[in-house]
């Protein structure tokens, strides 16, 4: 027997299809559904490895969480992720299968990888009472239909009723609600069950006579309107946004934290180098967690003298990347910082910056590139990526972790540090994650306060793993305390109503 289904699509990119469908998962498993996300096609820079050692976006292992089962690459079959504003690398069932430029791929490479996609979906269907699915950007992206295998495509192919959720925080949302059926062919339109409002602040009374006139129009009813919540602190879909977005815009954005005074005497300022095509930058959610420590993201050299803690993070371009700092005058403020005795953390392709060189024939395919020369380090890129879930022991306390590089680290010297190396107040290591180890953070930060001069001190009691627990189901509350869920689970049981009406003009021909 087939289980249930339900595609959560989108009118824009960033409308919260992604905290959608993790509150869809939760709400359905406290409800004892036995149920599991899916996402057809992800475009993202922050990924995470599985058991078996396969690599996935992170909102799939998000919501494999707030399903309470562990995440496969059966969630997420195909991953792209960029390389660059014209190129990604595509990673099919959790493995990297080659580079691809978006017309090579949306050419016809995406449309012959809708067979695995829907064997995926089919497996997971066959093993759980429902799968809720997400969608990518918008199902109206007319352009794209026809190789499309991540919205409509998936939703015709396996007849998954569609929820199309919209930021109304943005904006427009009635006419992006109207527009994204009307773009629609007929036989897609049958299946677009009806909306879901997104980020609402104010009074709900004063939106219904919207709704009631979108229904009118649309024959389709709105399943919820969720309010706006600060400080969800789930991962985010992906790295686009922080990928691409300018660095300007980036500067001084601040990761949401726990609104809790800080248990020392002083706050810990945390400054994150915003380098180009950052990936896995949720590693400093852990961070921003702790009571009394800031996070922000910064690309001056200015903004590195406060700082306590400088964050050089992971990067899917490590020798653009480490351009980027040195045209800044980053690379120049980093290494004196290191002289000074003043913390500095390299993840990933940030500690690979802070070694003596690269040597890359991957990724930038430039040779060998001198790095900071902090670290006693030689990097050389593999074709093959290291995919794993390490653990091990530092700072005298148990941390996990997970690894995604194509670089191969020869550590020379230093003392030991999660199989990287630490130089002083200088670290370096591969492992992503590893800060969500309460003991080592703790003991990290306590490290860093005390080289900082800070009279800070980490709270006793941070748990990340709970706080992240509460965030799901404040997220399942939502969609049981603001969506109609008999409604909801009609749709996932049941699919999409009959007889909804047409909207003109649809899909160009």
């Amino acid at each position: 027997m087939t289980g249930g289904g339900l595609l959560v699509a989108g009118t824009t990119s960033d409308a919260g299809k992604s905290v959608v469908t993790a509150g869809i998962c939760r709400w359905l498993v406290r409800q004892g559904v036995k149920v599991a996300p899916f996402k057809a096609q992800n475009m993202s820079l922050n990924s995470f490895v599985t058991r078996e050692g396969a690599e996935i976006g992170r909102a799939q292992a998000m919501q494999a969480q707030a399903c309470r089962v562990e995440p496969t690459a059966l969630m997420n079959p195909v991953l792209l992720k960029p390389g660059g504003e014209q190129s990604s690398q595509v990673v099919l069932l959790g493995k990297p299968v080659g580079e691809l430029s978006a017309r090579g791929y949306h050419g016809g490479r995406q449309q012959r990888l809708l067979g695995t996609v829907l064997d995926c979906l089919a497996e997971l269907r066959g093993t759980y009472d429902a799968v809720i699915c997400e969608g990518a950007g918008s199902p109206a992206e007319i352009n794209l239909r026809r190789t499309d295998i991540v919205n409509m495509g998936i939703a015709r192919n396996a007849r998954l009723p569609v929820l199309v959720v919209g930021d109304i925080d943005r904006g427009g949302v009635f006419a992006s609600f109207f527009g994204t059926v009307a773009l629609l062919s007929r036989e897609d339109q049958e299946l677009v069950a009806g909306f879901l409002v997104n980020k609402f602040r104010g009074d709900v009374s004063l939106l219904e006579p919207g709704l009631d006139m979108l229904h009118g129009l649309t024959g389709r009813r709105t399943y919820g309107v969720l309010p706006f919540r600060h400080g969800l602190g789930i991962d985010e879909e992906d790295g686009l946004r922080p990928a691409f977005k300018s660095n300007t815009a980036l500067r001084g954005t601040v990761r949401e934290s726990v609104v809790a005074p800080p248990v020392g005497e002083d706050v810990l300022r945390v400054a994150v180098c915003a380098v180009p095509l950052m990936s896995n930058f949720t590693d400093v959610d852990a961070l921003a967690a702790e009571p009394g420590v800031v996070v922000r993201f910064v690309d001056r050299p200015e903004e590195l003298a406060d700082a306590d803690l400088v964050v050089i993070p992971g990067t899917r371009g490590t020798v653009r990347a480490l351009e980027w700092l040195r045209e800044r005058g980053l690379a120049e403020a980093v290494v004196r910082r290191s002289a000074e005795q003043r913390p500095v953390l390299g993840i990933c392709g940030g500690f690979q910056i802070l070694g003596e060189h690269i040597e890359d024939e991957v990724e930038s395919r430039q040779g060998q590139v001198d790095g900071l020369g902090i670290l006693p380090v030689r990097v050389r890129f593999a074709r093959e990526k290291t995919l794993t879930r390490p653990v091990g022991e530092a700072l005298g306390e148990p941390v996990a972790g997970y690894e995604i590089h194509h670089g191969v680290a020869d550590v020379t010297g230093g003392e030991a540090f999660l199989d990287g190396c630490r130089v002083g107040q200088t670290w370096g290591t591969h492992w992503h994650g590893s800060l969500e180890s309460d003991g080592f953070r703790r003991a990290f930060l306590r490290e860093v306060a005390a080289a900082a001069g800070r009279r800070f001190a980490p709270a006793a009691d941070t748990s990340f793993a709970a706080l992240r627990e509460e965030q799901l189901d404040r997220l399942g509350d939502l969609i049981e305390q603001h969506a109609d869920t008999d409604a909801l689970w009609r749709l996932i049981e049941s699919g999409a109503p009959q007889g909804l009406p047409f909207i003109p003009p649809g899909a160009p021909a």
